[in-house]
């Protein structure tokens, strides 16, 4: 599943101030929302120092924010939270989100670091891994597109919350994962198969009724498509996308046990082919939740069985 991305522009001095907000800090974030709300982006740049006026000329200036409010749209409410670092940290509420705005100065009360990224409460939970023994979420042999925790072998290690997420697909003997020229959703071995509950859970959150994509196309309006969230007796999230439209059989606030069908496996939101998108994070929202490492009890992996097991890219994986 491709990530939700904010471009971050980010130029930082390492050393911090008190928690009291500063009067250029309070002059200076006040001329960024004034001028960001009202589209004078030449203002906003006139606003930022020599080396950052330098690294982001106008028109990258002009991109970002207009990508940025096409996005979120305008902000409605701004209160500073502390400093990190150089930054000065406001909780922003813009129309249709939740932002962290980041906003350094140099000595010459110019911008020299600004970076825009969804906001965290602190204190949450904190979850490195899964608690609760879990069973893969599917019946038969699938193959582990995404998986792991380097880059290399997980382009999800970038994100907080997918960090440790896994793509999975059903593949032949070939490493194809379609049957004839991939076109069609129903070409694909995982389109259409069965989704289940690695562990007894609550179901706290559907979304279906979302199309699924032709192969090929991305549906960057709401990332996951059809999705479900299992919270788990130990407070885990489990986060499954990508269920084929209409398919989702469990509803908000039920019970369901091991082995229970969820759905089945589509090619909705930000999906290139039919795959399962599984990760595990420390709280339901998405936006403000860090990814936890999966382990599941025993499986059989590339037909030997392991215990305790978090697979890799590559490695075809099923239930014992």
């Amino acid at each position: 599943m491709k990530k939700l991305s904010i471009i971050l522009w980010i130029v930082i001095p390492i050393f911090s101030f008190g928690q009291t907000e500063k009067e250029t800090s309070k002059k200076v974030s006040a001329e960024f929302e004034k001028y960001y709300n009202s589209s004078e982006y030449q203002k906003v740049f006139d606003l930022f120092s020599p080396e950052m006026k330098s690294a982001l000329p106008i028109e990258q200036t002009t991109d970002f924010l207009n990508g940025l409010k096409s996005q979120v749209g305008k902000i409605e409410k701004r209160g500073f939270v502390r400093y990190e670092q150089a930054y000065a940290l406001y909780k922003t509420n813009f129309e249709r989100a939740i932002f962290s705005v980041n906003i350094s100065l140099d000595n010459n009360a110019k911008i020299n670091g600004l970076f825009v990224k969804p906001y965290k409460e602190r204190n949450l939970p904190k979850l490195e891994r899964n608690k609760t023994e879990l069973i893969l979420p599917f019946r038969e042999e699938w193959t582990v597109f995404w998986g792991g925790d380097t880059k290399a072998l997980n382009y999800h290690v970038e994100s907080e919350a997918q960090k440790n997420a896994f793509d999975m697909v059903v593949t032949d003997q070939k490493g194809k994962t379609f049957k004839t020229d991939g076109k069609t959703n129903e070409d694909y071995y995982a389109y259409g198969k069965d989704l289940i509950a690695p562990c007894d859970a609550e179901v706290v959150l559907v979304v279906d009724g979302v199309k699924d994509n032709t192969p090929g196309e991305l549906n960057p309006i709401y990332v996951p498509g059809n999705t479900v969230i299992l919270k788990t007796v130990n407070k885990e999230y489990l986060f499954f996308a990508h269920f084929k439209q209409n398919s989702i059989v469990v509803k908000q606030g039920q019970k369901v046990k091991q082995g229970e069908l969820l759905g089945f496996c589509g090619n909705s939101g930000n999906s290139s082919e039919a795959h399962l998108h599984f990760h595990i994070q420390n709280v339901e929202d998405m936006n403000k939740a860090t990814g936890a490492k999966c382990y599941f009890n025993e499986i059989v992996v590339d037909g030997e069985l392991k215990k305790e097991h978090s697979p890799i890219k590559g490695e075809k994986i099923k239930n014992k």
